[in-house]
């Protein structure tokens, strides 16, 4: 009950009500309109109750020092202004006080709907394979050694090993990689992974809370719960602040014998710009990056983005576009050129469900080939097609494929697959019966802005890192495009995180960059997690700190900078307000400022402050 009415008074609208009064109580007396009970009463009560209650319960429950905090001196200069009547002064500082919680809370709220999206991808049932007979079950009742038929489309319920059949497994939610990968008899595949094609039986060798995508829900978990809420600067003064304002207060009035003085002493005192420096500045920042279409979820995140010193890339969906494209196509037939070669294999595979197929058929519609009837349409799973086009027929697909039909691969083909693989590009053989007519690679498209972003954090003195679930050619053909040179690759989820940590182990403050659902444990890690907004998945962008809606990494530079300046600004305003204070302080002493005067002074730092910050609001940072 006390809890639920103190939210109530420390609410945006309650707060407002507060300021009404707290005007009224300054403005009606210099109208000469009297009131029989003083309108900062009622600002004393609202935003004075919330204030009393913060000091209590961090006095009872903060460990150490801590429990001396900024609520507390403020609740005894409150306290003390109303003891000696200056019921505005009292108002004035609760006041600022409340507004400045309000402000913190509006820029730390953070999006908790991922975790429950990613619990939403848990299957829920299985096939158990049990003397022949197939039976559903939910996924709790599966149990280890169980073989289990997964059919196509079908999420795959539990981590295991195909004992049986051969198909392509869509793994992007655990590896991020743009490509379904090929499976067969004694390979493995994870639980929340999804069957591409061909059914397959597996044995579970990982079930329930030991599955990978159960590990995966747990480390974003377990990275949810080590983000600590950003502490207010002014809290971390008060263990020394509280004691000096006592001492000079209680020095003042055995000097002066004079309360007012004292009193004015621990109004002036209060931390209410040194509470306001952080939030307002911060707020000022997420507007200006709000309007470049960057989403800043935590204040917290952006004061540790202007101490970031590495930038860690995925690599699908970040650095390249995540989107299939042909990007090669030779012909090893002088009877066929490019275009022909295209277009046979465009009709072969235009009954094919493969991406890569797919991909093959959009770029000859797009180019206007007309494309030839395919008869006789075969699709062996996570191998190729057979298709007979004008009464020839035509074999499309991976080298093992090509070898199981006999048909040679000669040495310039070899040469030309090896040279594409290393530029981390698929590749489609297209052979008739008897030979081998040409090959067709497709790529990933790399983003156009990625390599003058890189060179413009190098020039920052940001180092650059590329941790993807990707193949090691893949991974080394892109980062040398872009102009990284740490790589790490083939890495599951678990293993970006270890990653992560590793590096925040060397004294490296980094931020993580990403857009796939397994990206946002390592987001979560980091000590920035940026997602790829419009593109990105919902888990991704919910467990990142910030999102880029335009998906424009260029903006990679723009937040860095914006960062820095709104840490600079942050220290400046602590430092004009530390100087006002101090000011106000040796005027309390001489008896110049009243509690009411000092409270306008120090008033007057907070505007300063509030100025200060709103100048971040239209900066050029480009």
């Amino acid at each position: 009950m006390i809890k639920k009415m103190n939210d109530l008074l420390a609410g945006i609208p309650m707060t407002l009500v507060g300021c009404f009064f707290l005007i009224l109580s300054f403005v009606l007396p210099r109208l000469g309109i009297l009131l029989p009970v003083d309108p900062a009463w009622i600002t004393v009560i609202i935003s004075g109750i919330p204030l009393l209650y913060l000091a209590v319960w961090r006095i009872i429950h903060n460990p150490g020092i801590s429990k001396i905090s900024s609520a507390l001196l403020i609740t005894i200069a409150m306290i003390a202004a109303i003891a000696i009547g200056n019921l505005f002064a009292a108002g004035e500082v609760a006041f600022i006080m409340a507004l400045g919680a309000i402000l913190e809370d509006m820029t730390t709220e953070r999006a908790k709907k991922g975790l429950k999206k990613l619990i939403d991808l848990a299957p829920v049932q299985g096939r158990i394979l049990r003397n022949g007979t197939e039976i559903m079950v939910p996924a709790s009742e599966i149990k280890t050694n169980d073989i289990l038929r997964v059919l196509p489309g079908e999420t795959i319920p539990v981590d295991g090993k195909i004992v049986s059949g051969e198909t392509s497994v869509d793994q992007s939610i655990m590896t991020g990689e743009s490509l379904p990968v090929d499976k067969e008899t004694g390979d493995s595949v994870f639980c929340g992974t999804i069957n591409r094609f061909g059914a397959i039986d597996i044995e579970a060798t990982k079930v329930g809370k030991d599955s990978s995508l159960q590990l995966l829900i747990r480390m974003v978990e377990d990275a949810e719960n080590k983000q600590a809420p950003m502490q207010r600067i002014a809290d971390k003064c008060a263990s020394w602040l509280v004691p000096v304002a006592l001492l000079i207060a209680v020095v003042t009035f055995f000097i002066t014998k004079d309360i007012v003085r004292a009193v004015t002493v621990l109004v002036v005192f209060c931390p209410c710009a040194l509470v306001l420096a952080t939030p307002t500045a911060i707020m000022a920042a997420i507007g200006q990056a709000t309007k470049h279409g960057v989403i800043i979820k935590s204040g917290d995140a952006l004061e540790k983005m202007g101490r970031i010193n590495t930038i860690a890339f995925d690599k699908t969906g970040t650095l390249t576009l995540g989107k299939l494209e042909v990007s090669d196509i030779i012909s090893f037939d002088t009877a066929i050129d490019n275009n022909h070669l295209l277009a046979l294999a465009a009709s072969a595979e235009q009954k094919s469900e493969h991406p890569l197929g797919k991909a093959i058929v959009n770029d000859a519609v797009s180019k206007g080939m007309l494309l030839y009837a395919c008869n006789d349409f075969k699709m062996l799973t996570g191998k190729g097609i057979y298709a007979n086009i004008k009464e020839h027929n035509y074999f499309c697909g991976n080298e093992k494929f090509i070898v199981d039909k006999h048909i040679t691969i000669s040495s310039a083909l070899s040469d030309a697959l090896d040279r594409l693989r290393m530029q981390g590009k698929a590749c489609i053989i297209i052979a008739d019966t008897r030979h081998c007519i040409g090959v067709i690679a497709l790529s990933d498209i790399l983003r156009p802005e990625a390599k003058d972003m890189v060179k413009r954090l190098s020039e920052m003195n940001t180092k650059t890192v590329l941790l993807t679930g990707d193949n090691q050619k893949t991974a080394e053909y892109f980062a040398s495009q872009v102009g990284i040179t740490e790589i790490h690759a083939n890495l599951l989820p678990e293993e970006k995180v270890e990653n992560i940590n590793r590096l925040q182990n060397e004294n490296t403050h980094i931020c993580m960059i990403g857009d796939g659902v397994n990206d946002a444990p390592a987001l979560k890690t980091a000590s920035v997690g940026v997602a790829m907004g419009s593109m990105g998945s919902d888990i991704a962008v919910d467990a990142a700190d910030i999102a880029l809606m335009s998906d424009d990494i260029s903006k990679i530079p723009y937040l860095k900078r914006l960062s820095n300046a709104t840490v600079s600004t942050i220290k400046l305003s602590i430092t004009l307000s530390m100087c006002i204070n101090f000011l106000a302080i040796i005027l309390s002493v001489l008896g110049i400022l009243t509690p009411t005067t000092g409270a306008l002074v120090h008033n007057a730092g907070s505007c300063f402050v509030v100025l200060i910050a709103a100048l971040l609001y239209d900066r050029k940072f480009e």
